[in-house]
């Protein structure tokens, strides 16, 4: 059958009829097809155990060779340590059964480090609020830098353990002496770089906060701390590793429960094992109270701070 002329044109004006979408009703679905979902996917994984890799497989290489190196050279009888397979030997209760508590001081590792971890944050605590509240009135103050930051200088070159005694016969105790060992300890860093951080705010935000008239309290808040912020994270950090070096060294001669007794006293009784895996165990607690505070200050400072 043939069409005629007006039928055939009318045909070829036809367009498809659009179905309207009710007002508020979902729009479909983009859908995205299989084929270029698993690249990205595949893609992005790879990315992720490269850069695990990156990350973990360098200290791990480096860690095997010195558990092997340590293991040749302590295997000998007449080797004064013993190699690492003897430390795991010797201590496996310990590493297996961290929270025991028997009579006295014989605890487990997990309790002689918490007892440690008390003493360090409540000094710590301290520190911070001391070392912050005099490095912004060092940083501020003209007069307060000339008359307290050569004092400060000579005070910080004081080893922590010589703190001690004096702590002991000011207390008469050996719990708040060594807290005091660790404020003391940790208060040095966090005070110079506050204070340098406070010295260092550009002149244009003092400028701007002028110009808002922005009272003592909303400069302190919004321009002082959030500009000076790297710098204190900075004393932080070094301020936490301080504390927990000298809150092991403290407890080694005030005794009680604590890693530094453990130790101290697992060499008066001639386990070298003990002392090995206790050292570990400082180690990886030290490190990870740097990372606590290296976290709080990239969160702070929205990653202006040095990893």
């Amino acid at each position: 059958m043939t069409l005629s002329a007006s039928t055939a044109s009318n045909v070829a004006t036809i367009r498809p009829v659009q179905t309207p979408v009710a007002s508020g009703a979902p729009l479909p679905a983009k859908v995205v097809p299989l084929k270029t979902t698993l690249p990205a996917t595949k893609s992005r994984l790879l990315k992720l155990a490269k850069s695990m890799a990156d990350s973990v497989l360098p200290p791990a290489v480096v860690l095997v060779l010195l558990l092997a190196a340590w293991q040749i050279a302590c295997s000998g009888a007449t080797s004064a340590l013993p190699p690492p397979t003897q430390v795991v030997t010797d201590t496996w209760e310990l590493i297996v059964n961290p929270f025991y508590v028997n009579s006295g001081n014989d605890v487990g590792l997990a309790w002689q480090i918490w007892a440690s971890l008390q003493r360090v944050l409540l000094g710590y605590a301290l520190a911070v609020v001391g070392g912050i509240s005099l490095g912004v009135l060092v940083g501020q103050s003209t007069w307060a830098m000339r008359g307290l930051d050569p004092i400060f200088q000579v005070l910080r070159t004081v080893p922590p353990l010589a703190w001690l005694p004096l702590s002991l016969a000011a207390f008469q105790n050996g719990e708040p002496a060594a807290i005091f060992v660790i404020f003391i300890t940790a208060i040095w860093p966090i005070i110079i770089n506050t204070a340098v951080g406070i010295r260092n705010i550009p002149e244009d935000y003092r400028n701007v906060s002028k110009v808002l008239r922005l009272n003592g309290v909303e400069f302190f808040t919004k321009i002082m701390i959030p500009a000076a912020a790297p710098y204190i994270f900075t004393g932080l950090r070094i301020g936490i590793g301080l504390s927990w070096l000298a809150i092991v060294a403290a407890e080694m001669l005030i005794g009680g429960v604590g890693i530094g007794f453990f130790i101290w006293d697992a060499w008066n009784s001639s386990l070298i094992s003990d002392i090995i895996l206790a050292l570990v165990y400082v180690g990886l607690v030290g490190f990870a109270l740097d990372r606590i505070v290296a976290l709080v200050g990239r969160t702070v400072t929205r990653g202006t701070m040095a990893s």
